[in-house]
Formats: structure tokens, C-alpha cells, sequence
């Protein structure tokens, strides 16, 4: 199996060394894992691309290459420069330092990657690790996403339908903020949503005067409904969320199309 693998943390992130780890495990001796990650950080671009300058890409070792663009650009570069004449198998983004859970699935590039996989026709899994006290000082905080990680993407692709038509499901994870010894299984779990909680944004004035603001997170341990993503992670499973780019409300479809008769 050929696996290419990205992130949004950065190519010299820890995550995208236990995301290496997971792949080499799932490819096999006779396999390849590929890496084009950002160059730098590019936590919430979402599935930003970059339309309208290029993208600089670097070889940083074997099989390994640095692109200045987003988590959607380097799958880009992946799969029609660094390994367009031998397409890779399988799309693998993160592990991300942190939730994609909930509303943060909308704004990360971790997930952005794993669209722009499925939107090329490719099967794509996002890796996210939550953090929280009782795993962030850790001398691995990623231990639950290290030590589970490969087999729940195995498990993942074996029940990933075969012959898709449409938009293609792509899959997001989250690894709960808990030592590995304490995972309590896996959910199968639709996304959540925070309650009350949202981005907003801090001022702050620079010593040349100047204005800043920075851009804040809301609560990441705020409620979310009983049995989504976040509720999952927080009581300490795995979710696993299948999902597709299609953005169509279609539960709104027929009372819109009655508004118009």
C-alpha cells in the first residue's frame, strides 16, 4: 500500500511523527508512506487552497517533501506532482494537536486535507488528539492516538464502501484527551456541537501602538449533545465520524421548495 500523509501543524510537528508511525504500520513492509506537509503551521485554514499563487515545494528527504501552502495544497502536490505518475492508496492527515471535534471540524486544515483527498477520489481518514489535563503533560500526550491509531484506520478501511459515486465519505477521528490504558472502545458518532461556544477574537495593542487581535478558541470541554463527537471523547472513546463534502441541508430542501411554490 502507498499512504501519503499531511497535516496542519506543521512538518516538523510531533503529531505527524505518530501519524508516520501509524502509516508504516498500515502499509507494511512493502509499502511506502509519502510525506507533503506545510512548511509551517496552518491550524485553521480549513480547506483553504491557494488559487492564486503557487506553491513552493521543497524535498526534505526520501520520500518526505515540505510545501509552502495549506493541509488542501500539499494533497494537491501530492497526488498530481510528487506522486502523479504512482497515485497513493490512501490519504492519512494529523494527528492533529488537538480536537477536530464538533464546530472545529468546519475550521481545520487536518480535515481540510482529508476533504481535498476524498474530492480527488482518494479514501482519507483525519487523525485529531484531544487535549486535556489528564493527558497533556504526558511524556507523550499523543499516546492514545500512537497506540490506537492503526487499528482503528484498519478497521475504518474495511468497512469504507467500495465503488463510491457521488461526493466520497472521508472519516474524521478523535483520539480522547486520556491515557491509552484508559480508552474505553470506539463510537461511531455524528459531528457535535458545543454549546454556547464559539471563536471570537482578543485585542491587544503592540508596543509600537499598533492594534492586534487574536483570534480565541470557546470551551473545549462545554457540552455537546449526548452521543456526538465531543460528548464521546470527553467520556473517554474514540469517535469515528463518517463524513462527505456535500454541504446541502436537505432536511431543509422541501419546506425551502414550498416557500417558492
Amino acid at each position: 500500500m502507498r499512504i501519503l500523509i499531511t497535516n496542519d501543524d506543521g512538518i516538523n510537528a510531533p503529531g505527524l511523527k505518530i501519524l508516520d508511525a501509524i502509516a508504516q504500520d498500515i502499509a507494511g513492509p512493502e509499502g511506502e508512506v509519502w510525506t507533503v506537509a506545510p512548511a509551517f503551521e496552518q491550524s485553521g485554514v480549513g480547506h483553504c487552497i491557494s488559487y492564486t499563487h503557487p506553491t513552493m515545494i521543497a524535498q526534505m528527504g526520501e520520500r518526505r517533501y515540505a510545501a509552502e501552502g495549506s493541509p488542501a495544497d500539499c494533497v494537491l502536490a501530492g497526488v498530481h506532482d510528487v506522486l502523479k505518475d504512482t497515485p497513493p492508496d490512501l490519504v492519512l492527515s494529523g494527528v492533529n494537536r488537538g480536537n477536530n471535534s464538533a464546530e472545529n471540524t468546519l475550521y481545520s486544515g487536518t480535515i481540510g486535507a482529508a476533504l481535498e483527498a476524498a474530492l480527488q477520489g482518494l479514501p482519507a481518514i483525519a487523525l485529531s488528539q484531544y487535549y486535556g489535563p489528564d493527558n497533556s503533560t504526558l511524556d507523550n500526550p499523543f499516546e492514545a492516538a500512537a497506540i490506537h491509531g492503526a487499528d482503528v484506520v484498519r478497521k475504518i478501511l474495511a468497512a469504507d464502501p467500495q465503488n463510491q459515486t457521488g461526493y466520497r465519505l472521508f472519516y474524521n477521528v478523535n483520539f480522547p484527551p486520556i491515557p491509552a490504558s484508559e480508552v474505553k472502545g470506539t463510537a461511531i458518532a455524528p459531528q457535535g456541537l458545543r454549546a454556547d461556544t464559539n471563536f471570537s477574537v482578543e485585542p491587544h495593542n503592540a508596543p509600537s501602538g499598533r492594534r492586534f487581535l487574536w483570534v480565541r478558541g470557546g470551551d473545549q470541554r462545554a457540552p455537546s449533545d449526548a452521543g456526538s463527537d465531543a460528548e464521546r471523547n470527553l467520556a473517554g472513546y474514540i469517535s469515528v465520524t463518517p463524513m462527505r463534502a456535500d454541504l446541502t441541508a436537505h432536511d431543509a430542501l422541501s419546506a425551502l421548495k414550498d416557500a417558492f411554490a
